[in-house]
């Protein structure tokens, strides 16, 4: 049996874990996906969005930021009424927004990968937790990408959201050093 971090004891957290959270990424389109993922997770469990993720994608347009960029409030009352995403105004009006701030940003930096791991220096940091509890919630890197974040505009992007996106894309192996994946 394979040791894996302790939160990733069933589906879909085994494949999510597996597959994809810690691996670092550079696509901005998968990017996008996450930093959208991420916000909509505030004060939710994670796997609460794994299960609604297909859902996201088709909602989102397959989360091609230029198209989500021109929803309309017409799109999000339409979003509200289904039941394949979190039906919250704020974060559903979060996700165009930041599409918005988010093609600035490519504009700016040529990619939204090379601004994001620029708060990395462009390599991942390898973390040492033996554990779930020792993992932080935030760190003085996540506060310094939510607060740029948040003077470009972005919402859903405070310094725990960041420090998930973080893990979730590779910048950090938050993999407990026991797990299977750590090493990798």
């Amino acid at each position: 049996m394979m040791n894996r971090c302790e939160w990733a004891k069933d589906e879909p957290n085994i494949t999510y874990h597996d597959t994809e959270w810690g691996r670092p990424l550079h696509d901005d389109e998968k990017l996008f996906e996450f930093l959208i993922l991420e916000g909509a997770q505030a004060g939710l469990s994670w796997v609460t969005i794994l299960k609604r993720r297909d859902g996201y994608r088709k909602a989102f347009s397959d989360f091609d930021v230029l198209k989500v960029s021109k929803y309309t409030q017409k799109h999000v009352e339409k979003l509200l009424k289904g039941e394949s995403i979190i039906r919250n105004r704020l974060k559903v009006n979060s996700v165009i927004n930041n599409a918005k701030q988010f093609l600035k940003i490519q504009t700016e930096f040529a990619s939204f990968d090379k601004y994001l791991w620029g708060f990395v220096n462009h390599k991942p940091i390898k973390n040492k937790f033996k554990k779930l509890g020792d993992l932080p919630t935030s760190t003085e890197i996540s506060e310094k990408l939510s607060t740029d974040l948040k003077k470009r505009g972005f919402n859903f992007v405070g310094p725990t959201i960041c420090y998930a996106l973080m893990q979730a894309i590779g910048m950090v192996n938050d993999h407990t050093s026991n797990c299977y994946l750590y090493q990798k």
